[in-house]
């Protein structure tokens, strides 16, 4: 169930190069939105703009309840509304944790009042996140949960999650898991190579993240239960999702935008912003991610926003927390990044963005389409622009591109048929 807060249905006309990479559609036209809806499909003139299914982000922590400071319903929504996002899903590592219906249920009547765009929620899969008891998944579904997830921390028990997989049989719904071995990663900061040694930080092995992959695939290939697999960054990560969607094993992967255009070399700047988990990784892990989502074996892109409180990153390297901020950059830098030097195309990006998300969690898939629910958004590929701290809407500003120059720009976003951004 994806819910905000109610307001009246738009009608409105766009113009500009129309991309839907997964109806065929490359044209200039004209698209009439009369209360909401894709009215008509005219042929246009001007293709100044290009026009595309909004985005669906996957995975976003919007800090509520709890740390309000950081993030809220409404800032967080703003900020994914800038993004060309007409979706987002919510997760549970909260305070507290969404781990119950009643919590649950609260948000869901908080959105209602308060979220601009299309806002779902993730449950936890164990209570308080602690990886021991499961949850009440069927009460959890029933209250509108859109799966389950402990992100932030592994499900770290195999059995556990192997009585995850058969319960959450019962909802229907996937489980999205944080892949780490929480004994390797534990006391790291970085990526176990030649930075972290030489910046002396206690190092985060890519081993930490694939052998966990490789047991949560095992796993659900043995139960024969949908598992997605979050923010993965690491080549043998990769490797073993190739190898188990060769089996026919059901699973889906997303990557985010910082771990397809930053290596660790970043690092180097001791920049908390650029403290993520996992870790940034080397050049081979990089290429790794960009192949596999070129092929679709990643079928989509999350931004993992994570927003911090100025003075919790305002600390040396190694008391920072974990986390950045990504809505409203997201495009823009893997437009920058990627498409431009020609390692990806647009219709990829786009797509990567919008369908592939939607699919993983059984959403509506935005489209270009006469008779559709409009959830459209507006780019401008040639504006240029610097990211800097006064230009979010986000609360929080911990992004790892603050300065730095960007080509291609959101100008207006119409999410569930209502016009919720426009520059």
């Amino acid at each position: 169930m994806l819910v905000c807060r109610n307001g009246r249905a738009d009608s409105l006309v766009l113009e500009g190069r129309a991309l839907d990479p997964g109806r065929g559609i490359d044209a200039c036209l004209r698209v009439v939105v009369e209360d909401g809806i894709v009215a008509a499909l005219e042929p246009g003139s001007d293709a100044r703009l290009v026009l595309a299914p909004a985005f669906v982000d996957p995975h976003v922590h919007l800090r509520t309840p709890g740390r309000e400071d950081e993030e809220t319903l409404l800032s967080g929504t703003s900020a994914a509304a800038a993004g060309g996002f007409c979706a987002i899903l919510a997760m549970p590592n909260t305070e507290p944790v969404v781990d119950s219906a009643a919590v649950l249920g609260s948000l869901v009547e908080r959105a209602r009042d308060e979220a601009l765009v299309p806002t779902g929620f993730l449950a936890a899969i164990t209570k308080g996140q602690r990886g021991e008891e499961l949850t009440e998944m069927a009460e959890l579904a029933a209250a509108g949960a859109l799966g389950f997830t402990d992100d932030g921390l592994p499900v770290a028990a195999a059995g556990v999650l192997r009585q995850a997989l058969r319960y959450a049989g019962l909802t229907r719904l996937p489980l999205a898991l944080h892949c780490e071995e929480p004994t390797l990663s534990r006391g790291g900061h970085a990526h176990e190579g030649p930075v972290s040694a030489e910046l002396g930080l206690g190092a985060i092995p890519s081993l930490a993240e694939s052998l966990m992959v490789r047991r949560d695939l095992a796993l659900a290939g043995l139960e024969e239960y949908p598992v997605h697999l979050m923010h993965l960054s690491a080549r043998e990560s990769v490797e073993a999702l190739e190898q188990a969607l060769a089996e026919g094993v059901p699973a889906t992967a997303e990557v985010t935008p910082h771990h397809l255009v930053l290596t660790d070399e970043a690092v180097r700047s001791l920049d908390p912003n650029l403290k993520m988990n996992p870790p940034l990784r080397s050049e081979d892990d990089r290429e790794a991610l960009r192949a596999a989502l070129r092929s679709g074996t990643i079928s989509c892109i999350a931004t993992d926003h994570a927003p911090h409180a100025r003075h919790e990153k305002d600390v040396p390297f190694e008391e920072a927390p974990f986390g950045v901020t990504g809505l409203e950059t997201a495009f823009a830098a893997l437009y920058t990044h990627l498409v431009v030097p020609g390692l990806l195309t647009l219709e990829t990006l786009l797509e990567r963005m919008s369908s592939g998300p939607a699919r993983v969690f059984g959403l509506d898939e935005p489209r270009l389409e006469v008779g559709a629910r409009a959830n459209l958004v507006a780019l401008d590929l040639e504006a240029e622009w610097t990211v800097t701290e006064d230009g979010f809407r986000s609360r929080s500003a911990n992004s790892w591109l603050l300065g730095r120059r960007l080509r291609g720009r959101v100008v207006r976003t119409i999410a569930d048929g209502r016009e919720v951004f426009a520059e």
